[in-house]
């Protein structure tokens, strides 16, 4: 009889873990290298807030106002505004998914294991496995090379005949990235990422001073607020600035992020998207109206670009400079969470489950194989340094997808609601309505890339 009680008591407590989300024995040893190594679940909401607001509140906000050069007043805001309301809400749905099937007893750590689970095998291997990859490793290229460009204005602006050239220093942050790469799980990142949060808050207030200071000055450039060009380059411009929009609110690892929550995981992922999207508000569209008001179709690919006009700087040098050491430390963390689903593949890889995760056998291979990756990512930068058009291509080719299009169709796959109902239909309409601007918006980020090509050179000093 005792023998049954404790069988009882056994399988009332496996039900419980089931239903809290916490993976069983048998199904933690199920795990790879990669989920048991890199996505630890360990994290609660508050630290769930700091890698969400890191990964989307980061300096590709500064393009926003580029983006209103080809939107104009009017639908620049509509647009920004529908952007952020509709990534909050897939964001959710793809969270309420992850926590139904962790009640069911099935926990997706990765946005792969959804796809897989979801549409059939196959899905997340060969096509949303490698398009997150590119998108989230594309990120690191366009962080790379954002922190390469901080430190060449910081360095200009104290030797304005210096001869160093842009490949010189992504090469020098590119070698502090393959230092805090080593940073053993993305649970480890979140101190970094609190200090990231106030980082963003931080150089928005001062691209904003900094934009109202330039458009009061006298040697702000004339503001025109009319969008130039043909019809056809208008609309091609408005498409890439979709893909730029997307790009600032993308995500693209939400599954990633969920999965370094401590179970039971039920309702923290909302309250780190509500700590997130408070802090999305204050910034982003106070850069993009500052911005766009004061350099109106002038705006440039990144905001910081407009504040030197000819090697004269329109703000106070001493804002300038603490601008940009504000914008190259955050960029570190934000390369650094973009990192984590290529470190987690190659954990997967290479690592050995049997083994502890600080043993020879696994710390050698992470420290060579993500020292790699690294420099690969350095060596593109460096070679690429035209942040803009990179932006719009992974706007158009992963955020939009990712981030537009899956949460809606995870989510009526798994809860197929009925189709007289709201969420039905608005789903609907929004895989239909982002299947269309996806596809447009990779023809014109392609277009762009094809009409700047004239001016790209290798390790061009832009």
């Amino acid at each position: 009889m005792g023998a049954w009680d404790q069988n009882r008591g056994n399988e009332a407590r496996d039900e419980e873990r089931v239903s809290n989300g916490v993976a069983t024995g048998t199904e933690k040893e199920n795990l790879d290298a990669g989920a048991l190594f890199v996505l630890q679940s360990k994290g609660s909401w508050l630290h769930c807030g700091y890698h969400l607001t890191t990964s989307i509140v980061a300096p590709a906000l500064l393009s926003l106002p580029f983006a209103f050069a080809s939107l104009g007043w009017a639908a620049g805001v509509i647009c920004l505004a529908l952007a952020a309301i509709i990534t909050f809400y897939s964001y959710n749905l793809i969270s309420l998914v992850l926590e139904h099937n962790a009640q069911l007893g099935h926990r997706q750590l990765r946005f792969r294991d959804m796809a897989d689970d979801i549409l059939g095998p196959g899905w997340g291997r060969y096509c949303v496995g490698p398009i997150q990859f590119a998108v989230c490793f594309g990120a690191v290229v366009g962080n790379t090379l954002l922190g390469g460009q901080s430190m060449k204005a910081i360095y200009r602006i104290a030797k304005p005949d210096g001869t160093m050239q842009l490949y010189e220093f992504v090469i020098i942050f590119g070698v502090f990235m393959l230092i805090m790469a080593q940073m053993p799980s993305f649970h480890s990142l979140r101190h970094i990422n609190l200090i990231s949060l106030v980082l963003c808050i931080a150089y928005s207030i001062c691209a904003s001073a900094g934009s109202v200071y330039a458009g009061h000055s006298d040697r702000a450039p004339t503001r025109d607020y009319s969008i130039p060009g043909s019809s056809t380059h208008r609309m091609f411009g408005v498409f890439n600035a979709f893909a730029v929009i997307a790009t600032s609110l993308g995500n693209g690892i939400i599954p990633e992020i969920q999965a370094t929550i401590a179970p039971p995981v039920k309702g923290k992922m909302f309250k780190g998207l509500c700590l997130c999207y408070t802090i999305v508000i204050a910034t982003f569209f106070t850069v993009a109206i500052s911005g766009y008001w004061a350099f109106g179709n002038n705006a440039a690919g990144t905001l910081i670009s407009n504040f030197t006009i000819d090697g004269v700087n329109l703000i106070p040098t001493w804002l300038l400079t603490i601008t940009n050491i504000f914008i190259l430390l955050q960029l570190s963390a934000v390369a650094l969470i973009y990192l984590q689903p290529t470190n987690e593949v190659l954990e997967g890889l290479f690592g050995d489950v049997k083994k502890d995760q600080f043993s020879a056998r696994n710390v050698i291979p992470r420290l060579i194989f993500r020292s790699i990756s690294v420099a690969v990512a350095t060596t593109i930068a460096a070679m690429l340094p035209f942040f803009g058009d990179i932006n719009g291509v992974i706007g158009a080719f992963g955020f939009l997808p990712l981030d537009f299009l899956m949460p809606s169709i995870f989510y009526n796959i798994t809860f197929k609601p009925s189709r007289r109902s709201l969420i039905f239909w608005i789903n609907t309409a929004l895989i239909v309505v982002f299947t269309f601007i996806t596809v447009l918006a990779n023809v014109a980020a392609i277009r762009q890339i094809a009409l700047d090509a004239s001016s790209y050179k290798l390790f061009a000093n832009v």
